[in-house]
This record gives structure tokens, sequence and C-alpha cells, in this order.
């Protein structure tokens, strides 16, 4: 007989729990409510004192507020954990047919452009600067959808998980490319050209198995920083960290792992998860989801600005038809069809998860009417009442669907 195997460490059990996606959603959703009970209680004086306290070198772009420390630091490393599972889906996984990718990226496709045309069309009687939120309702918020379907995706096929991921990824992509071309007043090439040095030596660091933190730590922070120096929003550097690492289990770059040799993508998703869901995605949360609502009436006020209204309809009818439809177009293509595991409603349900629209939505909020301004606290509001019930309405369809399943 084998021995039985050694009993886990209390570090690696608290790693494992740390690790599912149901506990980091567990935690992504009561770090929400604790930001919004804080931002709309007497607790609103010390919870926006903390997140709008500075800190860092000024010299170097980095004086930053605590929130946009969490939004932009902390949630990197949330999006290299997510450059790390779609490298392996891309090389060696469900995604690695072109046919089989197509299919989420013309859905992101879908659910930027329709969103962005409904906001257009409601808005278009309320002058030019209400237009300049056309693309608020245009990102998926990757970390609150994933946790959404977290929480109700057990029994769910796994191809959802990597369609919706893959989506989401491509969204907030564009999201970030139209930013950069309609939002941002200049992009610093300089930065932007040397980040790609640390950057290439980390790729060939990792394709030569090295796996020393000492030495690839300060290069990932190292891009980052000049990734945000150029004026991008820096959470592109850890998708791109991500990407570069090898998925193929190869002589000099594979890892030996629990008796077999697995891809540094494995190996390096295993390490940062629990770091990524139990305390970066979190902590963003906390710091990004604390809208004030300004109780009953200020609810009520903020929907008769049709910016609210826009933001609203383009999240929960913009986000479903768009992504649902294009998915649907793309598969009358010959030799292009869904995930057989998947079913037409799932696809429907997590097309309402994808309204979710926190981080980047919030920032180009900001960005078109200013922080604090009137019709940007009407498009938080918007922003914050359609996410809640986009999630909802998800969660309730993909609830349904296995229940479906289940008596099938």
């Amino acid at each position: 007989m084998s021995a039985d195997p050694s009993p886990l460490s209390t570090f690696d059990q608290i790693t494992r729990f740390l690790s599912r996606d149901l506990t980091g959603g567990a935690l992504l959703l009561a770090a929400t409510v604790l930001a919004l009970i804080a931002a709309n209680t007497p607790a609103a004086g010390w919870y926006n004192t903390v997140r709008e306290f500075s800190f860092g070198p000024e010299s170097m772009h980095l004086h930053l507020t605590v929130g946009s420390w969490a939004a932009d630091g902390l949630l990197a490393i949330f999006f290299f954990v997510v450059g790390l599972e779609l490298k392996q889906e891309f090389v060696a996984g469900r995604l690695r047919d072109p046919r089989a990718a197509v299919l989420p990226v013309v859905a992101a496709i879908g659910g930027v452009a329709l969103p962005a045309v409904i906001f257009t069309l409601v808005n278009l009687n309320a002058g030019d600067d209400a237009l300049r939120g056309w693309a608020i309702p245009a990102a998926t918020d990757i970390a609150f959808a994933i946790a959404v379907l977290a929480v109700v995706g057990k029994g769910l096929p796994p191809a959802l998980r990597t369609f919706l991921l893959t989506l989401a990824v491509v969204d907030d992509l564009l999201a970030i490319t139209i930013i950069a071309v309609f939002y941002t007043s200049g992009i610093a090439f300089l930065p932007l050209l040397l980040a790609l040095l640390p950057l290439a030596v980390f790729t060939v660091l990792v394709r030569r198995g090295v796996r020393a933190w000492w030495v690839l730590i300060p290069l990932g922070i190292i891009t980052w920083a000049l990734v945000h120096a150029a004026g991008i929003h820096a959470t592109i550097a850890g998708v791109l960290l991500g990407l570069v690492v090898p998925a193929v289990a190869e002589h000099r770059s594979g890892v030996h792992h629990h008796g077999a040799r697995v891809a540094l993508t494995v190996h390096f998703a295993e390490r940062w998860t629990p770091l990524s869901s139990g305390i970066a995605v979190p902590v963003f949360a906390f710091f990004s989801a604390g809208v004030t609502v300004g109780g009953w009436d200020g609810l009520v006020s903020a929907f008769t600005d049709p910016i609210a209204i826009g933001v609203l309809v383009a999240l929960l009818i913009g986000k479903s038809a768009g992504i649902t439809g294009a998915t649907f177009l793309i598969t009358r293509v010959p030799g292009i069809r869904l995930d057989p595991t998947l079913r037409w409603s799932q696809i429907l349900g997590v097309a309402f998860v994808a309204g979710i629209g926190f981080t980047v939505s919030l920032l180009v909020g900001e960005l078109a009417y200013g922080d604090g301004s009137i019709h940007d606290d009407h498009a938080k509001v918007g922003i914050l009442v359609g996410s809640f019930i986009a999630a909802g309405i998800g969660a309730v369809i993909l609830r349904s669907t296995k229940r479906t399943t289940a008596s099938a």
C-alpha cells in the first residue's frame, strides 16, 4: 500500500481556501457591501479621508490616492492572474482553436458598441456635455463579474467561465483603448517604450524557467510603473506580464508540481491567486465601490437626469443584447459554433453579468464630467444601480439554467 499523503500545513490550507472562486467572490461581495455602507452612513467622512489620502513618489508619477493604488496597483495582480489563465486557455485550453476564440472576442465588441449607442440615443437632446459620457457603460468589471459567476457558478460548465473571462478582458482592453484615444490629453510615449525593456527581460527569464521572486517581481513593478507613467491604465501591464509566461511544460520552463510537470502559467497562477482573490481584489472593491447615493432623495434626483437613465439602460439592455446578439450572429458563420457544453440561456445570463460596470466605468465618468460634478454623481448612481440589477438578473438566469439541467 502506498503511504498516505502528508497532511496540508495551515498555510497551504489557507492558500487553497483563498484560491477558490467561491471564496474570492464572497470576499469581493462582502467588501462591496461594506464600502456602500461606509459611503452612505456617518462613517463616510472617515471612508473618504482614507480613500483620498495620497502617498508615493511624485517624480515617478506615483503620488496616488489610496483608492488609485487599489484600482491601478493591487488590481494589476488580479489582471496578472487573468493573463496567466488566458494564456493557458489560448495555448493549451479551450481557446486554442481560433474558431472558439473568436466567439468571446466578437461578443465583447458587441457588448462595447451597443451600450455606447444606447447611451448616445438616450442623451441626444441632453447637450454635448452629457454625450461626453458615451463610453461609461462600455466596460465590464472583470473582478465583479467573475465573483458573481463564482457565487452561482457551481455546476455550470467550465467553458462558461472561460467565455466570460475572455469577453471581459477584451472588453476592458477596448475600454482602455477608448480612454487613451478619447479621454486622455496625451500618451507619454517615452515611458511606454521604456516599459518594453523590463517586459522583454521578464519574458526572456520566464522562458528560461527563472522563478526567483526577487528577480521577477521588481521587473514586473518597473513595467507597471512605466505603463502608469505613460498615462495608460496600468492594469494592462498585469495582463501583458501574464501573457508572456510560457503555457507549455517544456524542459526549461516547466515546473515539477505535485509529482507532475506543469507549465509556468499553472505554477504562477497557483502562487498568485490567493493573494489576488484574498487581498488585492477585496481591497480594490472596498475603495472602488463606495458610491454615495444620497438616500432615497438622491436616488430619485439622479434618475431625473438622462445621464443616469442612459447608463442604467445601456448596462442592462445594451450589454445583454449586444453580447448575446453578437454571439448569435457570429455563430451563423460556417465553422463557428457555441461550445457544445454551453446553452444560449447561459450565454444570456453571462451577458447580463457582464453589465456590471464599476472601476473603468467610474473612471470614464470622472474623465468625462469631472470628479465631484453633478453629472458625475448621477453617472455613478446609474452605474451602481445598473450593475446591481444586471448582476441580479444574470444570477437568476444562471441559477435557473442549473435547475433545468439538473431536472433534465
